[in-house]
């Protein structure tokens, strides 16, 4: 018996499907399996603005694939598809630079469906083996999968968005199967998933590893490696996985390597995983960014803080907004805060069960969570349509980062709203990021938080001063609607409001995926508060001075 993992090469096929005369694929556009090597390729410098130029059918996919695309809302390419679509098919390797929302995972998925597809139909119209009605059945042993393609991410879920991705964009082939290789899961889980034998695997790292080394995955026939957000899985301490699964993989297959920028690290890499790549850097404009209106209000501490965001996000332009922490306790505390406070928010981090992740990314998209509080990694592998505000209650260590989180919002063309509380203490993280972004961003004062220092000169904004701990916590605001959370109580005007989404009271023992008490499904439901305090800081008088960083930068298996 023949099985879809023994078949010939999907480039010959591939190329071979592609060169025929199809209203869907320009004739003769398509060059062997294995090209003549290009001898220089000039980096692509294109802003991300209004798309024009070619259709999705004009860079060679098939009609279902288009009417996929058409059906999720997709239009037309975007710049960074118009170049890798066309060389991913002619079987080139990519070296692909392009920054967070510019649609590189259909850059790099699109093509090897286009390859899936054309091998689909070559196998229909081949004659099928004769069976051999005395043929004895083989000795069932323990099955093993053996992609045909692997996606590498830094994140569960980025990984969970690209498998989400993959099956829409693949949903008119017969047989295409994605399957995604997480930590945080249960391994029967996954194990009855790999028995399956999917096309396409989506995993990362650590979690894939010890699937190798335990024999449930084989990956000698691999043909399309594809490594999404390189420079994420690098900062994370991922080189010596990468190394160690790039070992167990052929050398004739097709490598795509995308980054958000490329740098001396990558370029250490792409050295050694690369044959003669193209490569295409799409290069966006950040302060041409006229869609996401980026403003810092500076804060005296983290009471100043905490009513500053409360006031915020009663904004009546607001719909969803995610709330980006240093750290993870400060998620989860803050998440009770505001569930607290009356807004129905759920905390993200590392340390929650892969389950519990889940369930709080679809509270999300099903708008049952209005908040989420989050620490860097949801910066990368969530759109969400409703998100309208981000607001970074701490800033990112480092500047790319900051990127990221503020491109959660004003998605696809869409207008968003990014806000930095920043301490004064803060200065020279914030100097950074304007470095970075190459544009001072707008500092804005609201009336009745002003701070008491000033703005930084040249800055703008603050009323001038000098330093001091802020104002005391006040109650609610002149409608008295609700509790402020950063107040320490309720206000003068009227008692806070039950709970969170669903109103259910928080119970301390009764959750079962969620670390820290409260609802079943691990969301911040209206319970009281742990400390009880008006701050966040411990051990400081403004709790600036005890914050640890929990960026993504030590070296963690399976996150």
């Amino acid at each position: 018996m023949t099985s879809s993992n023994t078949h010939s090469p999907l480039d010959s096929i591939a190329a071979l499907a592609l060169g025929e005369d199809t209203p869907a694929a320009p004739a003769a556009s398509v060059s062997p399996a294995i090209p003549a090597p290009i001898s220089s390729v000039a980096p692509v410098a294109a802003a991300i603005a209004v798309q024009t130029g070619p259709s999705f059918e004009s860079l060679g996919l098939s009609p279902e694939i288009v009417v996929a695309l058409t059906a999720a809302g997709y239009q037309v390419p975007t710049p960074v598809q118009q170049r890798a679509i066309p060389a991913a098919l002619a079987g080139r390797d990519l070296l692909v630079s392009s920054p967070t929302g510019s649609g590189k995972t259909a850059a790099f998925m699109l093509p090897a469906i286009e390859r899936f597809s054309q091998l689909e139909k070559a196998k229909a119209a081949a004659p099928r083996e004769p069976h051999d009605p005395n043929a004895r059945p083989a000795r069932r042993t323990q099955p093993v999968a053996r992609p045909t393609m692997l996606v590498l991410t830094p994140t569960r879920e980025l990984a969970m968005q690209v498998t989400a991705a993959a099956t829409t964009y693949g949903k008119h082939l017969r047989r295409l199967r994605t399957v995604s290789i997480l930590g945080g899961v249960a391994y029967g889980q996954q194990l009855m998933l790999l028995a399956k034998n999917p096309e396409i695997l989506v995993a990362t790292p650590g979690r894939l590893l010890d699937h190798l080394e335990r024999g449930r995955i084989d990956l000698s026939q691999l043909q399309i490696l594809v490594l999404d957000e390189a420079d994420r899985m690098l900062d994370m301490g991922f080189i010596d996985d990468i190394e160690t699964i790039v070992a167990a993989t052929p050398a004739s297959r097709q490598t795509l390597l995308f980054s958000a920028t490329i740098d001396g690290k990558i370029s250490s890499l792409t050295g050694r995983l690369l044959k003669n790549p193209e490569r295409i850097e799409i290069i966006q404009k950040l302060e041409a960014q006229n869609n996401i209106a980026q403003t810092v209000h500076y804060v005296d501490d983290r009471d100043h803080k905490d009513r500053l965001l409360d006031h915020l996000l009663r904004d009546a332009g607001l719909d969803q907004a995610i709330v980006f922490t240093a750290t993870k306790n400060d998620a989860d505390q803050l998440a009770i805060r505001l569930s607290d406070a009356g807004f129905e928010s759920a905390a993200l981090h590392g340390d929650l069960p892969q389950g519990a992740r889940n369930r709080t990314i679809r509270a999300l998209r099903e708008r049952k969570v209005r908040v989420l509080v989050a620490t860097d990694v949801a910066a990368r592998g969530i759109d969400i349509p409703g998100i309208t505000h981000v607001f970074n209650y701490d800033l990112p260590k480092f500047a790319e980062d900051y990127v990221h989180r503020i491109g959660r919002t004003g998605r696809a063309g869409r207008t968003g709203t990014a806000i930095s509380l920043v301490h004064h203490a803060e200065q020279g993280a914030l100097k950074r990021i304007e470095r970075f972004v190459r544009v001072p961003l707008n500092v804005s004062v609201i009336v009745g938080f002003e701070p008491r220092r000033s703005a930084p000169a040249g800055g703008g904004g603050g009323r001038p001063g000098f330093g001091g701990r802020g104002r005391p916590g006040g109650g609610a605001g002149a409608g008295g609607a609700g509790r402020r959370f950063g107040s320490g109580g309720a206000g003068n005007g009227g008692s806070a409001k039950p709970g969170g989404w669903g109103n259910k009271p928080a119970s301390a023992g009764g959750a079962r995926d969620s670390r820290d008490g409260g609802s079943r499904d691990g969301y911040r439901s209206g319970g009281g508060s742990r400390d009880g305090g008006s701050g966040f800081g411990g051990g400081s008088r403004d709790g600036y001075a005890a914050r640890r960083n929990d960026g993504p930068r030590a070296p963690r298996r399976g996150s």
